[in-house]
């Protein structure tokens, strides 16, 4: 996953008033589609010969990804070093030689850019005191501590215990330092786009590479919480805002030019849904995610502020614009927790991974799209549930709506239908409800009314939605395609669609600690948080009249599954966080700028070659590509 670059200043104060009138309009205006106007499909493929889908381009264009990605592992330590040189702008933290045999020791795959959501995460963090940040950390109420290589916490927490079990297994290995946690769904820090933005342009100005005789090597030791030299330093005032409208506060996030901060405030949502898809096209080609990592950003889709849960009504509120190091699971791109591998998979729990039955044959389940799941994504009452995504998702697949639809016998009350600019053949036909229903099982076992007393049920959207039983994941294995949508944060059974034969189809905003391992339309099939394009993706994989390519569907389930077994088992978990750790203990300690490991440049392993002994006489140039992250 590639981290999107901040603008030039000439970019960053330039606002389209054209498209600001647009998006003023769309918000305004009618519910409905407008990506059924054909200037809505970007198509950069056109003249290239031989008319091939666009999904087949974007395939193409993964396997060249991947490749690329893969063409730079790392195999020796020197190698190792020299790339995160290159691409950090700094020497390696002070632990890396230790970092990279526990690593190999791990059968772990090592590629530089694996870790680029540690480096995004904590680039802030060397523009603050490291005196702050220290004091910050152990004054938190929900935390765990690290002294002498054993990590301990007080509180009881069924998600600090499963994070601490996790830490465990590589306290040996640890510096000393306190970890504050989010304890609660969804993230709690939101920092304005204008002081992350100071924030990391004074970090960069900072990162140099130290001659290698001056380098600090060695954490110093940490008193308990409260009574060492920080403790009497003065740190900012954290205000936690509640009841408060989320998307106020999360798009502050966003660049001020950004069509979240610029655009008209939604707080009607007791009707249809706007869905309007022209605010995809910057991640999107031919009606199909082609940026992954910018489709999970929703600074330029302002119409997804009344589409998800989260930005309508989340469960719960409790957010600063106060910068600390709090480590969550997941987070949106505007969020500034620092990533953990979520309790969810390293617990992994039966209903969440559904090891049983995830390695049957792909030739022997049904040609068929399933899921299960609870009307999450936040508080859905009467007059705003027509708002939240999985309440869309179940519509789109009831085929007797989709079918009143197509014959204008009743218009959808929360989902649009496709834009005719797919072309999709049953929609030509009239039968693009049949259609539907002859491939898709699509249902909530639980409609999680606002109201009490309801149980499963809920006396608002009855009418709209059946309540079936449950399914084991087992059972759902046995279908090919697994859609995945998010609930009240991030779907914790994404990684068990991976680790399966079948094909996991994801539509998330949600940023997690793998991204930057997994490639889209190569480990999986990438969808639009709208689903605009989600009867396009399933007419390519499952045709009409024998027009399906199940044996590309098939291929993308098997290699995602191959690469999940490889770099998102529990032990990449442990390489993953032992060294985010590494990096944090240094961002954390007052002599960071010293410190580092420099053992291949004073006659280590691998202390050979120009580009290091340029840097080991103290000559050595920032790379090209040093702070990408």
């Amino acid at each position: 996953m590639a981290f999107p670059r901040r603008p030039s200043a000439f970019l960053r104060y330039l606002i389209p008033a054209a498209l600001i009138l647009c998006v003023f309009y769309v918000l305004t205006g009618q519910p409905g589609s407008d990506f059924a106007s054909p200037q809505n499909f970007r198509r950069p493929w056109a003249g290239l010969g031989a008319q091939k889908h666009p999904i087949e381009y974007l395939i193409d264009s993964a396997e060249k990804e991947f490749a690329n990605k893969i063409s730079r592992q790392s195999h020796t330590i020197a190698e190792a070093a020299a790339a995160y040189r290159q691409r950090r702008g700094r020497h390696p933290p002070p632990g890396f030689d230790k970092w990279f045999k526990f690593a190999q020791e791990k059968n772990a795959v090592i590629v530089e850019d694996f870790w680029d959501q540690i480096y995004h995460d904590l680039e802030p963090f060397w523009a603050l005191e490291a005196q702050r940040i220290r004091k910050d950390a152990w004054d938190f109420e929900m935390r765990i501590e690290v002294r002498d290589g054993k990590a301990s916490s007080g509180s009881d927490w069924f998600w600090t215990k499963i994070w601490l079990k996790m830490i465990g297994t590589v306290e040996g290995l640890l510096p000393d330092m306190d970890i504050a946690l989010n304890a609660m769904d969804e993230p709690r820090l939101v920092v304005p786009w204008e002081e992350i933005d100071e924030l990391v342009g004074r970090a960069g100005q900072d990162k140099r590479m130290v001659r290698a005789e001056e380098v600090v090597t060695e954490f110093e030791k940490l008193a308990k919480p409260g009574e060492g030299p920080e403790k009497d330093f003065e740190t900012p005032k954290k205000v936690w805002e509640g009841n408060k409208h989320y998307w106020l506060i999360a798009r502050r996030g966003c660049p001020p030019t950004s069509l979240a901060r610029q655009s008209p405030v939604i707080t009607d949502f007791n009707r249809t849904p706007l869905i309007k898809s022209s605010f995809a096209l910057p991640h999107m080609t031919e009606g199909y995610v082609s940026n992954y990592t910018l489709s999970t950003d929703f600074c330029h889709q302002s119409d997804l502020q009344a589409l998800e849960g989260v930005f309508v009504e989340p469960l719960s509120v409790s957010a600063t614009k106060t910068l600390f190091p709090m480590f969550g699971g997941s987070k949106l791109a505007v969020n500034n927790e620092i990533l953990l591998p979520a309790p969810m998979y390293w617990n992994e729990e039966e209903r969440f991974m559904g090891s049983q039955g995830a390695d049957i044959p792909w030739e022997e389940k049904e040609d068929a799209v399933i899921w299960r799941g609870v009307a999450t994504g936040g508080k859905n009452k009467e007059d705003n549930w027509r708002s939240f995504q999985r309440h869309r998702f179940v519509a789109m697949n009831n085929g007797s709506k989709i079918t009143l639809a197509e014959q204008r016998q009743l218009e959808p009350v929360n989902f649009a239908l496709p834009p005719k600019a797919y072309g999709l053949k049953a929609q030509k036909r009239g039968k693009l409800g049949e259609w539907v229903a002859s491939w898709s099982n699509v249902q909530f076992i639980d409609l999680m009314c606002g109201i009490k007393g309801q149980g499963v049920r809920c006396n608002y959207t009855d009418q709209h939605f059946e309540v079936t039983k449950g399914m084991p994941m087992a059972e759902q294995f046995r279908n090919k395609y697994l859609p995945d949508i998010d609930g009240n944060s991030f779907s914790g059974r994404y990684l068990g669609f991976l680790r399966s034969t079948s094909l996991p189809i994801k539509a998330t905003l949600w940023r997690e600690w793998h991204d930057s391992r997994l490639v889209a339309w190569k480990h999986f099939v990438p969808m639009d948080s709208r689903f605009g394009d989600w009867y396009g993706i399933m007419e390519f994989f499952l045709g009409v009249d024998g027009t399906g390519r199940d044996e590309v569907a098939r291929k993308i389930a098997m290699e995602g599954k191959e690469w999940a077994e490889r770099v998102l088992r529990k032990e990449d978990m442990q390489v993953y966080v032992l060294r985010l750790l590494l990096e944090y203990a240094r961002v954390s300690d007052p002599r960071r700028g010293e410190m580092g490991w420099v053992g291949d440049l004073l006659g280590g392993e691998g202390a050979k070659g120009r580009d290091n002994e340029l840097v080991k006489d103290g000559e050595g140039e920032v790379g090209s590509a040093a702070g990408e992250a």
